[in-house]
């Protein structure tokens, strides 16, 4: 048993969350979080411990946080591409479909040179995983072998995660397309079957999910897209992921593909893709019936605001999607978004809020106390979308996104000290809810110490260094 003494960082809800500076928290040989005892002053640590048993116990280590440093659950990271990576900072001055022409669907075709995919995968997985994610939701190509690569990197890395190999049968370059919906669906279940077959004998056994991957309704024939629906209606618990409503051109598209689809969302609902394990990437443009079916098949949303900014796509109205109870996390939509950090996510989502309220400020369209719609998002809502937001939106909030009894310890590690990065001034002020607002918005990797799946240390920067 390892056992920390000293300050923790855990979200409640979008309004709530508890900073405990005096904490006690005890994480089993199985990586689960045995017990919490949320204040416990310095002078009465020993007597706690041995009411739990944990003196003079050599399987039990008890580790005292110096000053400075806090524990918070791990960043969950609902939308990304992980072939994607190398084109970091390219393509800048487009838009999205001409951004996916130019800059993405050449630089995803080359996936089909395996060792290029291994090399490349095994950077992205460390950096993803040193940037404290620690579940993430991946984007494949439509290449078997290269998606499934991916997913043995992941899952030997430790790191909790969906994957996905994207379903693309039309709209695409000739050179990077699937043949036909048939080939599409069969290897899709060849990558379900695989992930599965991935069983560990340590403590990170089912980190790795497969998840139905249709790119998005503009790539899928309503022949693809129905397969897709009867391979998920056959089990209610795979994970389903796509893009929807990211762009005023995209959705015009995807509207006079499927005209007898009434909006955007309906396009999924009508092929059973819209439930409550699909994530929902983007929903910059979502018309209200969109917004109502989304909360009634109680389906999530990847807010993605560095790339919704970056491409010119817009800025998704997250506040009014709290307020009406969808599920809802950030993503950081590599290489829409230029960062695989989800910092980086938490600021731009604090613009992007702050932008709808100061144009809801002109409209007079505030919301009433207590909501979030055309308000600046608190620390409180950020926190909670970048961690138990996201578990929900993966539907798995019971085993990670905060801390108690029987959840993973899935954690990082804060170092708040001066001089590790440019943006951090220091830890000696403020106290731990300030240190905690400065982390999210000055910090970045060089402040993550240690990243923790189900218990296990598997990176950040002393990771790097040990």
């Amino acid at each position: 048993m390892r056992i920390y003494y000293g300050p923790v960082i855990n979200p409640q809800s979008p309004s709530k969350y508890q900073a405990l500076p005096r904490c006690l928290l005890a994480i089993g040989a199985a990586g689960t979080i045995e017990w919490i005892v949320d204040d416990v002053e310095s002078a009465l640590v020993q007597e706690v411990l041995a009411q739990k048993g944990c003196i003079d116990n050599a399987d039990v280590e008890i580790i005292e946080l110096p000053q400075g440093q806090f524990i918070m659950p791990g960043l969950v990271d609902t939308h990304t591409h992980a072939p994607q990576f190398p084109n970091l900072g390219s393509g800048q001055q487009y838009e999205l479909l001409d951004w996916l022409e130019h800059v993405t669907f050449p630089m995803e075709a080359k996936f089909n040179d395996l060792a290029f995919a291994r090399h490349t995968y095994e950077a992205v997985v460390r950096r993803v995983i040193d940037c404290g994610t620690t579940t993430c939701c991946y984007y494949g190509t439509l290449h078997l072998e290269a998606t499934k690569i991916l997913a043995e990197i992941v899952h030997a890395k430790g790191q909790r995660a969906f994957i996905g190999k994207c379903n693309m049968d039309r709209n695409s370059p000739k050179t990077y397309v699937e043949p036909s919906a048939a080939d599409s669906i069969h290897t899709t279940k060849q990558l379900i079957s695989h992930i599965r077959s991935l069983s560990p004998s340590s403590a990170h056994t089912h980190l790795v999910h497969p998840i139905i991957t249709p790119r998005f309704a503009i790539s899928c024939t309503p022949t693809l897209l129905k397969g897709l629906g009867a391979l998920a209606a056959s089990e209610s618990t795979l994970a389903i992921q796509t893009h929807i409503s990211e762009n005023a051109a995209e959705i015009v598209f995807t509207k006079s593909l499927f005209p007898e689809c009434s909006t955007y969302a309906d396009v999924y609902d009508s092929f059973g893709l819209l439930r409550t394990n699909t994530v929902l990437a983007h929903a910059v443009h979502l018309e209200d019936a969109e917004v109502e079916l989304i909360a009634a098949r109680r389906a999530g949303i990847s807010h993605c605001p560095t790339s919704n900014f970056n491409l010119s796509s817009g800025v998704a109205p997250i506040g009014k999607y709290l307020d009406r109870g969808i599920k809802v996390g950030l993503g950081t939509d590599v290489s829409g978004g230029f960062s695989p950090s989800i910092l980086n996510s938490i600021q731009n989502a604090s613009i992007a809020a702050k932008v709808i309220a100061m144009q809801s400020a002109h409209t007079h369209d505030r919301a009433a106390p207590g909501k979030f719609a055309g308000r600046m998002l608190p620390v409180s809502a950020l926190l909670h979308l970048a961690t138990l937001g996201g578990a929900q939106v993966c539907c798995l909030e019971a085993e990670t996104g905060s801390f108690a009894s029987g959840k993973s310890f899935d954690a990082l590690v804060v170092d708040m000290h001066g001089g590790l990065s440019p943006g951090v001034w220091g830890a000696d002020s403020d106290g731990l809810e300030g240190m905690l607002e400065r982390f999210l918005f000055c910090g970045d990797n060089r402040n993550i110490a240690e990243v923790y799946v189900q218990g296990r240390f598997i990176g950040g920067r002393q990771f790097r260094h040990k």
